[in-house]
C-alpha cells in the first residue's frame, strides 16, 4: 500500500510513502525494486484496463483500529482517576483530526481542539512548516491552553505519524518537550507500569524489547536494562522498527503464526511473552513512537493515547511532567541531547557534504575538545550486530563514543541538503538517586560540555573543508 502525504513538511514536499505486506514500510531489496520499477516507467499513465478499482474504505475499519488502540491503555485506573487532566489538541490540518477527538472522548477526557486547524487542507494554511518538531506549529495550541490553563498541548502532524507535545511546568509555563524527553517517558512509563500490572515479571522480562534508534537517547537503554529489558538500537526509519516486529512474528509457532493477524491484543502478547518477544515501546528521536506491533509504524494516534494515559498518572501523583522527568533523571541519571545541521546548497553543496562524510571516515578525529575518542563506529565499512546479532544495513554513518561516555553521530541527511551531528550526554549519581543539586548541576555540566563539544567539532568542519 501507499499513503500520498506530505508527512511533516511543506506542502511542495507532498509524495508517497511505500509498505509492504506486514504493514511496515518497504525495506531493501523490495525498496530497490520499487524504484527501478518507477524508473522503468516511460508512457504518461497507464491503459484504463490496467488502472484498477477505487474502493472507499468504510467505517468498520476505523472502529476495529479504534478497538485496538484502547488495548494500548495499562492502567485504565490512571486514567479515571486522572481526568482533571486538561488537553489541548491539534492536528494540523491534517488526518489526526479524524480518529483522536473520538478516542479522547471514548476515555472521557476533557480536551479542546485549536479551531483554525481542525481542517483537512493540504496547503497547511497556518504554519510554515505542519512539524510538531517545531515550536511554531504549537503556537496557536500553546496560546490556547495558556488561555484555557490546559496541562498538556499535544500535536500530530497532517498524517499522524508524528506527535509533539508542550506541557505545564509548576511554575505555570508551557514547555515543548524534546522527542528524546516524550520517547524517555513513554518508555519509563510502559516498562514500569507493565511490571505494576503483573504483565511483566523478573521471569519473563528477558522476552521483552524496547526499541531505538542508534540517534535516540540512551536513557531508554538505561531504562530497559534496569528493568532487565533487551533495547536494541536500529538505523533511522521506523521501518527497521517494523521489521524487527516481523522477525517476532515469524518466530512464533506456526500454529499460531497462521493466524496472528486475527488474535486478540492480550493473545499475542500472551504468545509473544511464552514463544518469542514482546515488544514494550518503541521510538526515535524525530517524534515518532509505537507501542504495540499492530500498527507497524509510528503513530500519531497511539503516541497520544500513550501520553495522555501517562500524563494523567502523573496528574494523580500530583505531579507536571517536568517534575516528573526530573524524577526519572533522578533515578536513572541525567541524559541530554543536542543535534545541529549545516547545511549546504547546490551541486557545490552536495559536494561538499560529500567530501567532508569521507573525510570523517577517512580520518575521524582522535580527541574532541580534549576529549579522547574512545571507539569509532562505521557504518559504511564495518559489520556492525545488534544485541541480537542481525547484522545493521549500511549506511553512511559514523558513530564516536568519547573516554566520558558521551557519544557523538555524524550522517547526511537522506531528504536535505544537510550534513547533521548529533551529540549524546550523560551524569549519573556516584551511588543512589541524584539530589536535587545534583541534578541542577549535571544539566548545567552536561549542556555545557555538549554546547563545548559543538563549538570544537564546528571548526574542525571548518578545517576539513580546507584541505
Amino acid at each position: 500500500g501507499v499513503v500520498i502525504t506530505a508527512s511533516h513538511n511543506p506542502p511542495q514536499d507532498n509524495g508517497f510513502k511505500a509498505y509492504f505486506d506486514d504493514g511496515a514500510q518497504v525495506i531493501e531489496p523490495h525498496a530497490s525494486g520499487i524504484i527501478a520499477e518507477v524508473n522503468a516507467v516511460t508512457g504518461a499513465a497507464a491503459p484504463t484496463v490496467e488502472a484498477g478499482e477505487i474502493i472507499t474504505v468504510g467505517d468498520e475499519i476505523d472502529r476495529a483500529y479504534m478497538e485496538r488502540l484502547e488495548t494500548l491503555v495499562i492502567d485504565r485506573a490512571a486514567i479515571n482517576e486522572g481526568r482533571a487532566l486538561k488537553i489541548v489538541y491539534t492536528p494540523i490540518h491534517g488526518t489526526g483530526a479524524i480518529l483522536v477527538k473520538p478516542i479522547l472522548k471514548r476515555f472521557g477526557f476533557q480536551y479542546s481542539v485549536v479551531a483554525a486547524q481542525d481542517t483537512l487542507d493540504g496547503r497547511f494554511p497556518t504554519v510554515k512548516s505542519p512539524n510538531p518538531e517545531n515550536a511554531e506549529a504549537l503556537k496557536l495550541a500553546v496560546e490556547q491552553a495558556q488561555t484555557e490553563g490546559a496541562d498538556v498541548v499535544i500535536a500530530t502532524d497532517p498524517d499522524c505519524d508524528r506527535m509533539g507535545v508542550a506541557v505545564r511546568s509548576k511554575e505555570g509555563e508551557m514547555r515543548l518537550l524534546t522527542g528524546n524527553q516524550t520517547g524517555a517517558l513513554l518508555a519509563w512509563y510502559r516498562a514500569t507500569a507493565f511490571f505494576v500490572q503483573g504483565i511483566l515479571n523478573a521471569e519473563n522480562a528477558k522476552r521483552a524489547v524496547m526499541i531505538k534508534t542508534f540517534v535516540t537517547t540512551d536513557l531508554q537503554r538505561a531504562v530497559a536494562e534496569k528493568a532487565g529489558v533487551r533495547c536494541i538500537d536500529t538505523l533511522t526509519g521506523f521501518k527497521y522498527i517494523g521489521a524487527k516486529l516481523l522477525k517476532y512474528e515469524r518466530a512464533l509457532p506456526a500454529d499460531i503464526v497462521c493466524r496472528y493477524r486475527e488474535m486478540s491484543e492480550r493473545e499475542t502478547r500472551a504468545a509473544r511473552l511464552a514463544d518469542s518477544t514482546f515488544f514494550v515501546f518503541g521510538s526515535e528521536e524525530s517524534y515518532g513512537y509505537s507501542g504495540a506491533d499492530f500498527v507497524r509504524d509510528k503513530d500519531g494516534n497511539a503516541a497520544t493515547i500513550m501520553f495522555c494515559e501517562m500524563a494523567a498518572a502523573a496528574k494523580k501523583r500530583g505531579l507536571t511532567i517536568p517534575e516528573l522527568l526530573d524524577s526519572i533523571y533522578a533515578e536513572y541519571g541525567y541524559f541530554e541531547e543536542k543535534s545541529e545541521s549545516l547545511v549546504f546548497e547546490g551541486a557545490d553543496g552536495a559536494e561538499k557534504i560529500r567530501r567532508l562524510l569521507q573525510s570523517y571516515e577517512d580520518s575521524p578525529p582522535g580527541e574532541i575538545n580534549g576529549i579522547k575518542v574512545a571507539e569509532v563506529e562505521n557504518f559504511e565499512k564495518d559489520e556492525i550486530r545488534d544485541v541480537e546479532g542481525d547484522i545493521i544495513p549500511k549506511e553512511k554513518m559514523l558513530i564516536l563514543t568519547l573516554s566520558d561516555a558521551t557519544r557523538i553521530a555524524v550522517r547526511g541527511s537522506g531528504t536535505e541538503p544537510k550534513i547533521k551531528f548529533y551529540f549524546f550526554g550523560q551524569m549519573r549519581p556516584a551511588q543512589g538517586h541524584a539530589t536535587a543539586d545534583d541534578l541542577k548541576n549535571f544539566k548545567e555540566t552536561v549542556g555545557n560540555n555538549l554546547a563545548a563539544l559543538w563549538r570544537s567539532l564546528r571548526q574542525d568542519v571548518d578545517r576539513r573543508l580546507e584541505q
